[in-house]
């Protein structure tokens, strides 16, 4: 009996041991295909703090779950010594997890990061929690955010708060996310402003398009900030006023035709013209950033 258990004992050390490796060559496939500057395994492994951070991480979260506090921080206070990258033992990592550079990345206890995530150097997943002493309600429970499968986080962005980056969304470099993401979605600017990817598949969508066009052309100037591929806020609410414009536009146009089809005159005076000249530095401006 002792030796049946020993033998199931040894076969679960087996599988365990295989897993390791599997997730192993797993992170450092992940380097090799998210990273053109990557040229072979070896340079992978010897070279690449966010793959040594992400090991030391494994381990010592495996030591904080276990219930040894101090061991695992004391891993973590090396991790971070020898990567330049912060990772509290306490939080949760998925698999595939990629950090490009790595310095200065810090990422809190009650963080929560899913798969096929990328974060770049400088990004801080942190909390907001107000100093009013560890025993306040606001300091305790979840004070991190968590990031849903497929996330990028570009350098220097900070994610404050216990909410939830939605799955495939980008947080662009420096930003500042204070709220909650929607999937697929873009954050930009301090603070960080939500723009939703336009995805022009529908006649609806061409049609509204196409409006904003035809707008801007009445009203005198190019169309220049209404493009549906410019992941800009300002450009994204210029397109949804010309919509709108073309909306009311097309209404009095109905209006006017009712009131003369009923032998009512319907005076309409021209439109202010809008000179191009007066949009050229706004135009060049947002050509810059695109």
């Amino acid at each position: 009996m002792p030796r049946k258990k020993q033998n199931e004992q040894d076969r679960d050390n087996n599988r365990q041991a295989q897993t390791m490796f599997e997730r192993i060559k797993e992170d450092i496939k992940t380097v090799m295909d998210r990273d053109p500057a990557a040229r072979n395994t070896f340079e992978v492994v010897t070279n690449y703090p966010g793959l040594h951070a992400l090991l030391l991480h494994r381990v010592s979260h495996k030591l904080w779950t276990s219930g040894f506090f101090w061991l695992g921080r004391m891993l973590s206070t090396f991790n971070r010594w020898l990567t330049g990258i912060e990772i509290h033992p306490g939080a949760t990592i998925g698999r595939r997890f990629f950090i490009d550079h790595g310095m200065g990345v810090v990422i809190g206890e009650t963080a929560v990061i899913h798969d096929d995530v990328t974060l770049y150097h400088g990004v801080t997943l942190g909390g907001t929690s107000p100093n009013k002493g560890k025993e306040h309600p606001a300091n305790q429970g979840k004070r991190h955010p968590t990031l849903a499968n497929g996330v990028v986080v570009g350098a220097g962005a900070k994610v404050l708060g216990p909410f939830v980056v939605g799955e495939g969304a980008r947080v662009g470099s420096n930003a500042v996310v204070v709220r909650a993401v929607p999937p697929g979605a873009t954050v930009v600017g301090i603070p960080g402003r939500i723009v939703k990817k336009s995805e022009v598949t529908d006649s609806n969508g061409e049609r509204r398009h196409a409006n904003a066009e035809k707008m801007a052309e009445k009203m005198g100037f190019d169309a220049y900030a209404v493009t549906s591929e410019m992941p800009d806020p300002t450009a994204h609410a210029i397109s949804a006023m010309l919509d709108h414009l073309h909306e009311v536009d097309s209404r009095f146009d109905t209006l006017c035709q009712v009131l003369k089809d009923h032998g009512l005159e319907c005076k309409v005076r021209p439109l202010p013209e809008l000179k191009k000249e007066d949009f050229a530095p706004v135009k060049e401006e947002i050509t810059k950033s695109a």
